[in-house]
């Protein structure tokens, strides 16, 4: 079927996440060079996006209703007792910000100095601090640490649940310090997470990287978009990328590019893309009969993802996100106030607070721990419902020994890749997050958050060891931050170089959380927009 959008450009990026809708701005800024976004989802753009507290709808897939979801699976995890694990994450403009819980949390330091000394010239702390402050448009203004004139919408939460400051208070008490910026001097401390909300006219919607980077900037003429469209595989004319084949709702439709490829289609989905398109081990490619382009067994490997214990509480306030007559009309009144000022429980993120701490032999200033304070009752990802009031705390393990993969399960694109997070196969994160849910659980029964809590619905604290390990094993999962699996290095192993080019190729590169070499100790969104940030500026640089 003819297409309805020009079939050639200078630059096509495969993915309109959280790197890829800065690629897509930055790219194009100059107003020559010709870009094509090319997003699988839709445009992402509707309440449940713009309404924070709409991931209660979209993040869980509600009886296998996927909204803006890939809802991924893993195959059955032998540290999880066998069960297979749940990977949400966004199909729309925006990737997994449409969908997230909105926090924004650079990581550490020592996170990016430790990415130079495996390599990766170019990506320590100070390289890389300048590309999260270009994004950042923060509240409270420029600071050395912070930017106030960038597209990303950066604030404290407009209207925060009053338990949420029993939570800080309690963990105060347990001699944690107080921090109000995880993204400062420090990361160690309690204190309420920054969030991506759009504060100004738009206060207390959500600021995806789409609606910060991509849908003020539709009109560029140099930009195309297309939604809805599912790529299948990269083309080649020898080892160099010349195009993308993609299925769109009109038909099948072949993009070429003059100058380069951009994968950001996000861990699982970009070296689904680069296995498909020949880039792989050539024994796993050749099992589903695709012709090797590349020798690179890498590809798939190195998965990384932060292994989390969320811990349920019944709580004796109604001011929580419940399930009962009290919960749905507050949430009544609640949409009409946000429509109005941006304020109350429509604009949570629900992971209002949170806390950095060192559990095992790790230094003080590079916490192994992050715990995740949430205003309601969070069970399996919220997919098992509970009538009733209640608070959840999660209990994160940051930088896991375990090591999986993503492998192909057929050779259609349309299908589910393999997903093999390998949790818990290393004892030595078995043993932090048992050190961690203790200390998660201590700080739950200190003053005041001990004198909201009616009932500890996941342990009682006086379990043995053994008897600990059974229930994380029992209930652990993902807390949504897979990465990795097309490691960036400055060994001829990786897959990708340090200006993110694919070794054994020329002209195609990746930009996403996929290239990390080692997962950062905190949520990954802001992390994957510095990415693309740092990604334009390698590619329009030659």
């Amino acid at each position: 079927m003819a297409a309805q959008f020009p079939d050639s450009f200078d630059y096509i990026i495969v993915g309109g996440g959280s790197s890829g809708s800065v690629l897509a701005n930055r790219l194009s800024a100059d107003g020559k060079s010709t870009v094509c976004l090319v997003e699988a989802g839709g445009k992402a753009n509707g309440i449940l996006t713009r309404a924070p507290i709409g991931a209660f709808a979209t993040m869980p897939a509600h009886l296998g209703i996927k909204i803006q979801n890939w809802a991924f699976n893993t195959v059955p995890q032998p540290g999880l007792n066998g069960r297979r694990g749940y990977q949400p994450r966004g199909k729309g403009l925006g990737g997994s910000s449409i969908l997230n819980a909105m926090i924004y949390i650079r990581g550490n330091r020592h996170d990016y100095e430790n990415w130079a000394d495996m390599g990766c010239t170019g990506w320590g702390y100070d390289d890389v601090l300048p590309y999260f402050k270009r994004s950042e448009n923060f509240a409270d203004g420029a600071s050395d640490h912070h930017n106030d004139d960038g597209e990303l919408h950066v604030t404290d939460l407009a209207s925060p649940h009053a338990i949420t400051d029993d939570f800080i208070q309690a963990a105060l008490s347990t001699q944690l310090p107080h921090n109000t910026d995880f993204n400062g001097p420090s990361q160690t401390g309690v204190g309420p997470f920054q969030v991506t909300q759009f504060h100004g006219k738009r206060r207390g919607e959500r600021c995806s990287s789409a609606a910060a980077f991509v849908h003020p900037i539709t009109s560029r003429k140099n930009l195309t978009i297309v939604t809805n469209a599912m790529a299948q595989k990269i083309l080649f004319d020898g080892t160099r990328a010349t195009g993308l084949q993609m299925d769109t709702p009109k038909g099948p439709q072949t993009l070429t590019a003059a100058k380069e490829i951009i994968l950001s289609a996000g861990a699982f989905q970009s070296p689904q893309l680069l296995m498909l398109s020949g880039i792989g081990n050539p024994t796993h490619l050749k099992h589903h009969g695709i012709d090797v382009i590349a020798d690179r067994p890498a590809v798939g490997e190195n998965m990384q993802d932060h292994v989390d214990l969320t811990l349920n509480y019944g709580v004796k306030t109604r001011d929580v996100i419940g399930i009962g007559p009290a919960a749905t009309w507050r949430l009544i009144k609640g949409m009409v106030e946000w429509r109005r000022s941006g304020h109350g429980p429509i604009g949570t993120n629900f992971a209002e607070a949170g806390a950095f701490f060192t559990t095992g032999d790790a230094p003080q200033d590079w916490p192994d721990t992050q715990l995740h304070f949430v205003v309601a009752r969070v069970e399996n990802h919220a997919r098992n419902l509970k009538w009733g009031y209640g608070v959840s705390c999660h209990a994160c393990a940051l930088r896991p020994h375990s090591r999986g993969s993503v492998k192909l399960a057929t050779g259609n694109a349309d299908d589910a890749p393999m997903i093999d997070p390998q949790f818990l196969t290393d004892d030595r994160d078995l043993d932090l997050l048992r050190k961690a849910t203790r200390r998660a659980h201590d700080i739950m029964m200190a003053p005041p958050m001990r004198d909201q809590i009616t009932q500890s619905h996941t342990i009682s604290g006086d379990e043995s060891d053994a008897a600990l390990d059974q229930i994380i094993r029992n209930k652990a999962d993902t807390i949504y931050h897979p990465v990795g699996t097309c490691r960036m290095g400055g060994d001829d192993t990786s897959v990708v170089d340090p200006q993110l080019r694919v070794r054994g190729v020329e002209g195609l590169r990746v930009a996403d959380a996929s290239i990390m070499p080692q997962i950062i100790s905190g949520n990954t969104n802001a992390p994957c927009i510095m990415i693309g940030e740092k990604a334009a500026d390698m590619i329009q640089a030659g």
